[in-house]
This record gives structure tokens, C-alpha cells and sequence, in this order.
């Protein structure tokens, strides 16, 4: 790798080109986020963390326009969905702020006997942050903003296609005031990046990604006991049950399969339907996800290119691949450049690769369940648990089935749910630990055991 570059997927053009950190640098910004963390993890959360957060939230609208032209280019995503990407980061950042008592306040443990004792949640200091390119400020936001909030400094490797906005993130805390040494972002080599994880001073590393990037960080961590978060890939079941408006279950499962032109971890990838219901929602949802426009990533469409010319034809491959082994495509299943037709496959067995495989992209794999118990043997018989979807007009069953799925997440009845305050994460091989909320809060802390007489 001789530097992080961003070129359009929508073109094909190369339109910049930023250079690696050199060592000296890389040393220079472990230093500074070190120093700094002795001093920010002292300051008042309330008078000085917060306000300086709320500011950088404001950045974030006040940049909104740029802000999102800048994914657009990088990595393809729609100009709405940029947007709306913007949006979201600005109110995570602000959600923490506001939060920031509640996340930073003791504990108080029952004890036998007289006197107290309290959990005290105090920062682990410099953190190094390794963020994908599928969602470019949320992602760093949601690791972000807690642990600054917390007290923690940030090391921040962006992914290597999307310096550009690595480097208006990093504007927007400099603008915001935040000390020297708070927010660093470093153009990483994976080996510089690996060096930083084992440094002394970095007490701890967050990495979403693929599965690759999230071990090779989790060895080193692991050889230098430091704590590790990883949010890694997901193949998500969508499971249908029951409905009274299967039109309206279809719309919600396209827009769950086709966020992000399909980039998504936590998207909808496995369709697992009733076997009434099968037929009638094949039907549907192929209609549908035919009729998603594609196109420039500017002008008003459902889907823009994938994120790479690799990626399109890596899902190419995929798609290929189950076909030759036996699978159905109902719609779709072409490539133009990096743009790829929104895909519903059929007769996908456990034989195959695609059984297992996560799908990147806007492919989406119907499967026929028996009954409920089907359904949920289907839905677990993977290596992945991040998030899951459940539909079902029975209550009893939506908390029965959704107790059975072996994921992070459950949403019954509705897509697209995510929030500041709500905990992010999976099991299996979509990772260890958890970002946003309390709980994502809480990954970076020393909880302090005090006890007084």
C-alpha cells in the first residue's frame, strides 16, 4: 500500500490521492492522543466533554451538504442516503453529550454490613479506532462520541478509500476545540496499524469490518492484553410468519436488503418465509426489487454503484457461483462497471457457498420454512448473529421466536430501527461487545470497584 486513494465508483476516476502516515508521524499522534488522555479524562464531563461534543454535532449540520458529497464520491452511497448518514452522526454525537451524566455517573452496589461501595467508571485513555467505508462518519461517530465522552482519547484509522472524509472528520474536532491529542487521524499502513494496537500507551482498539481485519487486530490485542470490540459481518435473517398486509412486509423487506445500495452488516440478507406465504412473498419482493432504480449516485435512485469495481465483481462471483451450484435467480444477477441490478435468489441449499457466505450487496436469498421451528433452524444455521427481523401478527410467538434467534439484535415488525441509545452488536463470528448506548459506552471504561467504611 503506498497511500489511501479515493476514486469514484460511479466513473472509475481516480480523484485523489493522500500519503501514508510516515513512522514519525504515527509516533507523533500515539504521543499526543497519550498525553492528552491525562489531561481530558480529568476535565468536567458536563462543563467542558459535552459542550465541546454538542459542537461538533452542530459541525456536522452545519457541513452537511459537503459532508455527504464527499461518501458520495468516495464510495458511492446515494446522495439522500448521505444525507441522512450526516444526520444520523450528528445526532449520535449530540446524543452522548446529552447523555453524559447518566454514562459517566457511579454505581452504588448493595453491601453487607456499614459503609458503601460504588462502581467508578473512569477512561482506559488512547483508543485506536479502525472504521470500515460502508457508512464513513456513522461509523465513527457511534465510536467516537462515547468514548470521548467517557474521557478517552481516539487514534482513528479510516478505511483506504475514504481519506477524504477521514480528514473532514478530523476538521470537525479540531473546529470544535477539542484538545491537541483527542481526536488523531493517521493514513495507516495495516502493519503501522498493528504497531499501534501493541503500543504500551494505546490501552485499547474498536475495529468494524471484515472478519480478517477484525482477527489480525484481536491477535495482536490479545498478545498485548488489551481490550477489544469488534463488529464484524452479519448474513441476517428476515423471517415471515405471519401478516395481514404482505404488501406491507415486502416494502419493509426491500428497503431492509437495499440501504446502502446492500452494504450494510446489519441488512436483511436471508428471507425466510412461511411456506404459505412463500409463493405470494417470491412474487412480490422479486417485483419490487426489480423495480429499484440504479443509477448516478447524484440524481434521485434507490441504488448507486457498489463501493469498488472489486466489490461488484466479487458479488459478481458470488451470485455466479450459486447458479452454477444449483440456484434460481428470479431477478437480476447482472453487472454494469461497479453498478449491480438489485438480485433475489432461489434454491440456495446448505450445500452451497452462498448458504454461508455473506452477501455484500443488493442480493437477497428466499428461503421455504416448514413451520416455525424451520424457520428458526434456517435462521441460526449460520456463522454470523448481528441483527434479525421477525414478522409475525402473533405476540406470543414474536417473543418466543425471537428468544430462539441466536443474534445481537431482534426487530419485530419494522426495519430500519437504529438509534443513539440503542445497543449495537452481535455474536458468532459477528463479533464481540457492543457500541452505541449504555452498553457501547461501557466497553472502554475501567469500572472501578470503591469501597468505604
Amino acid at each position: 500500500m503506498t497511500g489511501y486513494t479515493v476514486t469514484n465508483p460511479a466513473t472509475g476516476e481516480q480523484l485523489a490521492t493522500y500519503p501514508l502516515a510516515t513512522d514519525a508521524e504515527v509516533e507523533q499522534g500515539i504521543a499526543d492522543a497519550h498525553a492528552a488522555a491525562q489531561g481530558w479524562g480529568r476535565t468536567s464531563a458536563t462543563a467542558d466533554r459535552a459542550g465541546l461534543l454538542r459542537a461538533a454535532a452542530q459541525l456536522h449540520r452545519d457541513r452537511r451538504d459537503e459532508l455527504a458529497e464527499i461518501i458520495v464520491r468516495e464510495m458511492g452511497k446515494t446522495l439522500e442516503a448521505a444525507l441522512g448518514e450526516v444526520d444520523f452522526a450528528a445526532d449520535i454525537t449530540e446524543y452522548y453529550a446529552d447523555h453524559i451524566d447518566e454514562i459517566t455517573a457511579d454505581t452504588a452496589v448493595p453491601i453487607d454490613g456499614d459503609g458503601a461501595a460504588v462502581i467508578r467508571r473512569t477512561p482506559l485513555g488512547a483508543l485506536l479506532g479502525v472504521m470500515p467505508w460502508n457508512f464513513p462518519y456513522y461509523q465513527v461517530a457511534r465510536f467516537t462520541a462515547p468514548n470521548l465522552a467517557m474521557g478517552n482519547t481516539i487514534i482513528l484509522k479510516h478505511a483506504e478509500q475514504c481519506p477524504a472524509s477521514a480528514a473532514a472528520i478530523a476538521r470537525i474536532y479540531d473546529d470544535a476545540g477539542f484538545p491537541r491529542g483527542a481526536y488523531v487521524n493517521l493514513y495507516l499502513s495495516h502493519d503501522q496499524a498493528a504497531a499501534v494496537v501493541a503500543d504500551p500507551r494505546v490501552r485499547g482498539a474498536s475495529v468494524t469490518g471484515s472478519e480478517r481485519a477484525g482477527a489480525a487486530v484481536a491477535e495482536v490485542a490479545g498478545r498485548n492484553l488489551k481490550k477489544v470490540a469488534l463488529e464484524l459481518g452479519g448474513s441476517d435473517p428476515f423471517i415471515v410468519l405471519s401478516t395481514d398486509d404482505l404488501d406491507a412486509v415486502v416494502a419493509q423487506a426491500v428497503d431492509a436488503r437495499l440501504d446502502n445500495t446492500g452494504q450494510s452488516c446489519n441488512a436483511a440478507k436471508r428471507f425466510i418465509v412461511a411456506s404459505g406465504l412463500y409463493d405470494a412473498f417470491v412474487e412480490k419482493f422479486s417485483d419490487a426489487m426489480a423495480a429499484a432504480t440504479v443509477g448516478d449516485p447524484f440524481d434521485d435512485v434507490v441504488l448507486g454503484p457498489l463501493s469498488s469495481l472489486a466489490a461488484a465483481e466479487r458479488l459478481e462471483h458470488q451470485v455466479q457461483d450459486a447458479v452454477a451450484e444449483g440456484a434460481r435467480v428470479v431477478t437480476g444477477g447482472t453487472r454494469d462497471r461497479a453498478f449491480f441490478a438489485p438480485t433475489v435468489l432461489t434454491g440456495v441449499t446448505a450445500s452451497m457457498n452462498a448458504y454461508r457466505e455473506e452477501l455484500f450487496g443488493p442480493v437477497g436469498v428466499v428461503y421455504r420454512a416448514d413451520d416455525e421451528d424451520d424457520a428458526v433452524r434456517i435462521a441460526n444455521d449460520t456463522p454470523f448473529g448481528l441483527g434479525s427481523y421477525l414478522f409475525t401478527t402473533d405476540p406470543a410467538q414474536a417473543q418466543r421466536v425471537a428468544e430462539r434467534i441466536e443474534a445481537g439484535m431482534v426487530f419485530v415488525n419494522l426495519v430500519l430501527a437504529d438509534e443513539a441509545g440503542l445497543p449495537f452488536g452481535g455474536v458468532k463470528r459477528s463479533g464481540t461487545g457492543r457500541e452505541l448506548g449504555l452498553l457501547g459506552a461501557d466497553e472502554f471504561v475501567n469500572k472501578k470497584l470503591i469501597r468505604t467504611a
